[in-house]
């Protein structure tokens, strides 16, 4: 009998090793096609040749499942996912969280060069050849490596770390060096026209945009209290404490509201926030943690609310007003932002899409204390302000909505101030430096290689440079 119940379990251990065991290309492309997805939105799932890993692609992000059985996978925040079948075999749904969702459409195309960084021969290994950025009608200056002080063998060593997958899921790697643009590369199937969204290096934007309103005397101060913008809300948890929020506290994330992203029981959880009817509302219902201005945590809720005091003030949406002050003086006509902080943006989050060029614009504007091309865009007080330190986020230093960090290469420390989102997006203002670098991914929800492409590959090209280089760190 035990002989028996020995054998049952090595079998069924056996069956339990095959239904996780890795999946031929075929077998992960039988789940391919577009599904019904949350809030009458649609996913595409995908199969990966060259990994061999089946995808969720929700807009521009890519998310990883992972086999753990038959038809079973788990997605990065360890749901499960089980896809279901009909009489003859083929995949017709899917569901997670007890929620179904049909497969709409499985003749969906999916092109090679979404897989892989650059289409190579593979007769003929890659070799990098650098070519200068070409002037375009878009208003950015561009240049060429040798003066720059950069180093070429540097940079193609990190292009060809990119192609070989060392740093995967790097879309766009750009430099500018003394105002002009003197490296440009593009990955995967990602161009200089391509829209790419930022996440949460929108939130850099909204203090731009912070800061002009005051400039025009729409907004009066940064210490103007928030709550009195929204009259019409009657606030949950509300006390003297929650009146005394200002601005300045949204603006550095220190409004004392519980909410933090590295707090899994904060109330101020984002994802609640994402799938509630008001964004703002759900924020400032929120009860206080903290008194404003003291702890720096975390909060899409802060800038979002930002936001909307701006379009209340500015009296038109929150898009009209960035169109007509800052992205037509600096000559960005393609873009997209859905700022709608309800529902309907769960899976958007009001983020800000820009080609890539136009994020180093935005670098440049703060590099050259909010001047563009002569014309004093953001003032040269409000650039000051925001890219000094007010708090600390993270362990890390932080302005208005300005991340202020610093990179240690080779035992030199390089300060910066970087707009920063989630897959890696960077826009990173080296001032001693005079320099901006501009990187874009698509590593969501996990480790992005972008800081240390900034540091291994570009700020180390000033490690002998005199007068350039940046200060020793402590010991």
């Amino acid at each position: 009998m035990k002989k028996w119940l020995l054998l049952l379990l090595v079998i069924s251990l056996a069956r339990g090793a095959q239904a996780q065991a890795a999946r031929t290309l075929p077998q992960l492309q039988e789940y391919e096609g577009q599904y019904e997805y949350l809030n009458r939105t649609t996913l595409r799932v995908a199969a990966s040749p060259r990994e061999l890993l089946l995808y969720a692609l929700i807009g521009e992000a890519r998310y990883k499942l992972s086999a753990i059985g038959a038809d079973i996978f788990r997605n990065p925040t360890n749901d499960t996912v089980r896809f279901q079948r009909d009489a003859r075999g083929r995949v017709v749904s899917y569901s997670v969280h007890h929620q179904t969702f049909r497969l709409l459409n499985r003749d969906v195309v999916f092109p090679a060069r979404m897989w892989v960084p650059r289409l190579v021969d593979a007769a003929h290994p890659f070799a990098y050849r650098y070519t200068p950025p070409p002037k375009t009608t878009d208003g950015l200056p561009v240049g060429t490596l040798p003066p720059s002080g950069l180093d070429p063998a540097l940079l193609a060593a990190m292009t060809t770390k990119i192609v070989d997958g060392t740093y995967p899921n790097i879309h766009s790697v750009l430099i500018i060096k003394d105002g002009r643009l003197v490296f440009e590369e593009y990955f995967y199937e990602y161009s200089r026209e391509s829209l790419h969204p930022l996440r949460s290096a929108t939130k850099s934007f909204v203090s731009a945009l912070t800061g002009i309103a005051i400039e025009q005397g729409i907004i009066k101060s940064v210490q103007a209290p928030v709550v009195p913008f929204f009259p019409e809300y009657t606030l949950k948890n509300n006390s003297a404490t929650k009146q005394q929020i200002t601005i300045e506290n949204l603006l550095t994330n220190q409004s004392g509201l519980d909410c933090d992203i590295a707090n899994e029981h904060s109330e101020g959880n984002e994802t609640t926030m994402d799938y509630s009817r008001d964004w703002v509302k759900f924020t400032l219902d929120l009860p206080m943690s903290e008194q404003p201005g003291g702890k720096g945590m975390y909060c899409s809720g802060n800038p979002i609310t930002v936001g909307r005091i701006i379009e209340r003030q500015a009296r038109m949406p929150l898009v009209d007003f960035a169109r007509k002050n800052l992205f037509a003086p600096l000559g960005i006509t393609k873009f997209d932002w859905r700022f709608r902080p309800d529902s309907t943006s769960a899976e958007t989050y009001c983020q800000l899409s820009l080609r890539p060029r136009d994020m180093a614009k935005f670098g440049l504007l703060y590099l050259n204390n909010g001047q563009w091309q002569g014309r004093q865009v953001v003032s040269a007080a409000w650039v000051t302000t925001s890219l000094a330190k007010h708090s600390v986020v993270q362990n890390v230093g932080y302005g208005y909505l300005w991340w202020l960090k610093y990179l240690d290469v080779n035992g030199t420390r390089y300060y910066g101030a970087m707009a920063q989102g989630n897959g890696g997006q960077r826009i990173s203002v080296w001032p001693q430096q005079k320099l901006v670098v501009v990187v874009t991914g698509g590593n969501y929800n996990q480790q992005s290689p972008s800081d240390e492409l900034i540091g291994r590959y570009v700020l180390a090209a000033f490690n002998q440079a005199p007068g350039s280089a940046g200060k020793k760190p402590a010991r």
